[in-house]
């Protein structure tokens, strides 16, 4: 036996004994943080019934989660897939697959279904955004834990957080951008030396090789998470370089060769990195041009940084397209408390280039999520935000104007951190307790409640127990009524999601083209007259006169989509929707809790 062996255990005890009670801190705020994210998705555990408000975005996630998995069980393409919109199949890596979370999530989709995956990534990207800024914050800007902690809470579960949670994971997946900012930018007081080292290249502060490396990796890895948070961080680290340039032109000389030699190699990793995918989404099969919608028209309204969000303790009930486009974005709504303590912390830090830079950062980014012309309180004014100077610019012409907020909320976490740090110095109790109690009564009207939720209706047992194979045969598709083509609750994703797609399905909720030769952006499938017609159905409940020429494009169109089954159950227009569908196939065979028609006999 070598000397010594016989202490080694007693020595690694020793070891974890000092390493445990110094990380203790830090893991208290971390469960703190999964605790609270698990609470806010409360409302869903255990309920296949309930989704979160934006249903139509949820079942979206769900499926790609799902897909996900199958691509990774299955061995098959993660980029395409043939099992949604036939005949025409959708391009994922077109849509906003999230293969960084679904990937990673494939023992837990496979294990336990679509919708515990879709909330443990919820939890996970609200909790993981958090403790990446915590970390950020406690190496880098602040001494206390406190500060970190407070200001981890902010950039993690601010109400734009929240709601984009609820619905948008590609948007809420922003843990990744504490590590992106990390590698490009050192540590304010170490610039000396960051310059020092950058310029050799190497070093512990200001190395550019192993720093672009690591950034690019990352960065090839948040396009897979969400290419718009991606776009976000680049246009805020400009706006920030800029202005800390101009709040500080001696460190930025000295700094700038380290952060931009780390830019060039991060860029080359990701460029080869992301080649062929990038090549996938805008040139392979299924792609498309512009957006299905005028993003220009998703703007914030001016009263919505002094109000209440919806989902926090004072949440006001108002409709939401008043001061925000709809429940997801509300990106802003930090009361008018915290927004007079930015504006306190930025005069009593002013000597601060770190401080300058951020004030000016998120003056700009509120000012573009205003849109043109500006709103005010639900009423339109004369003004014209800064947001029509960039609006026509490549990419800034496919981004939703109102998200530009959320860069808001990192640059409030930071100087929210930064003040909780400067009042734990001051010398005076009473000075403290002061500070302490301003930052509480600031940050009251972000306390969150749990994500609402609405009714769903469940998978139909036809469906969920797989009684539909004894009727789809091999390249034929089981068609959900109604067949949706252009709106955001598609039962047939629902189902197929939450059976792992088992089966193939026409129609969905995704971005695709027009036509096989128009690559103009549109929701959905590509219309088809049955399509419409049972769709118009299930949103009025009105009972159109069916005609013979209806009857033979209902069949024409159950061609097209390779149909063998077509099964409806759970809509609220349920009754309107079987008459409709009967006038066009025949009678329905009820098969648990699903009307059935078995249309071979129709299509051939």
């Amino acid at each position: 036996m070598p000397v010594g062996t016989a202490e080694r255990p007693a020595e690694v005890t020793a070891a974890r004994r000092r390493w445990l009670p110094r990380r203790a801190p830090d893991l208290v705020v971390v469960f703190g943080y999964l605790a609270l994210a698990g609470w806010l998705s409360s409302r869903q555990w255990g309920r296949p019934d309930r989704l979160f408000h934006q249903a139509g975005d949820q079942i979206l996630f769900e499926w790609m989660l799902a897909r996900a998995a199958r691509a990774v069980l299955g061995g098959e393409d993660p980029l395409w897939s043939d099992a949604l919109n036939a005949p025409g199949g959708v391009n994922l890596m077109a849509n906003t697959s999230v293969l960084g979370l679904g990937i990673p999530l494939t023992p837990v989709t496979a294990l336990f279904g679509s919708q515990t995956a879709f909330l443990v990534a919820v939890v996970g990207c609200l909790a993981g955004t958090a403790t990446t800024w915590y970390v950020l914050l406690r190496r880098r800007l602040v001494e206390s834990r406190w500060a970190a902690a407070v200001g981890g809470l902010v950039c993690g579960f601010a109400p734009g957080m929240v709601a984009q949670a609820g619905a948008h994971l590609h948007m809420a997946a922003q843990f990744l951008v504490p590590v992106i900012l990390a590698l490009l930018f050192r540590p304010e007081p170490a610039a000396a030396r960051a310059a020092d080292d950058a310029a050799r290249g190497t070093g512990r502060g200001g190395g550019v090789w192993w720093p672009g490396v690591l950034l690019g990796l990352v960065v090839t890895y948040q396009v897979f998470l969400g290419e718009e948070v991606l776009f976000f961080v680049a246009l805020a680290a400009g706006v920030f370089v800029f202005g800390y340039a101009l709040a500080d032109r001696a460190a930025a000389r000295r700094l700038a060769p380290a952060v931009a030699g780390r830019v060039g190699v991060g860029a080359a990793v990701a460029g080869g990195l992301l080649a062929y995918p990038l090549w996938f989404q805008f040139f392979g099969p299924g792609h498309y041009r512009g957006m299905p919608f005028h993003a220009y028209g998703y703007q914030l309204d001016a009263a919505s940084f002094t109000a209440p969000a919806r989902q926090t303790v004072f949440g006001d009930q108002r409709p939401p397209g008043l001061l925000a486009p709809n429940l997801t974005e509300e990106n802003s709504f930090f009361g008018p408390v915290l927004l007079v303590l930015a504006v306190v912390v930025t005069i009593w830090l002013w000597r601060r280039p770190l401080v300058r830079a951020l004030a000016g950062c998120g003056v700009l980014f509120a000012l573009l999520s205003l849109g043109t012309p500006v709103r005010l309180d639900g009423a339109l004014t004369e003004l014209t935000g800064p947001y029509r100077l960039v609006a026509g610019l490549p990419l800034v012409d496919h981004v939703v104007p109102a998200r530009f907020a959320l860069v808001c909320v990192p640059v409030l976490g930071i100087l929210v951190a930064l003040s909780v740090d400067r009042i734990r110095s001051v010398g005076r109790a009473p000075v403290r307790a002061l500070g302490a109690a301003a930052v509480a009564v600031a940050l009251l009207p972000l306390v969150p409640t749990p994500i609402r939720t609405v009714p769903v209706g469940p998978v139909p047992a036809f469906v969920a127990e797989g009684i539909w194979r004894e009727y789809v045969p091999a390249g034929r598709t089981l068609v959900a009524v109604p067949p949706v083509t252009n709106a955001g609750r598609s039962p047939a994703m629902l189902w197929s999601a939450r059976t792992g797609l088992a089966f193939t399905a026409p129609g969905g909720f995704f971005i695709g083209p027009v036509a096989a030769d128009d690559p103009t952006a549109r929701w959905g499938a590509p219309d088809r007259p049955t399509s419409v017609l049972l769709r118009r159905v299930a949103d009025t409940g009105e009972v159109p006169s069916v005609t013979e020429a209806d009857r033979r494009q209902a069949v024409a169109d159950l061609r097209h989509w390779r149909a063998a089954v077509v099964v409806q159950s759970g809509l609220s227009t349920g009754e309107p929707v079987r008459r409709t569908v009967e006038a066009l196939l025949g009678p329905a065979r009820r098969i648990d809790d699903a009307l059935v028609w078995d249309v071979r006999p129709l299509v051939g």
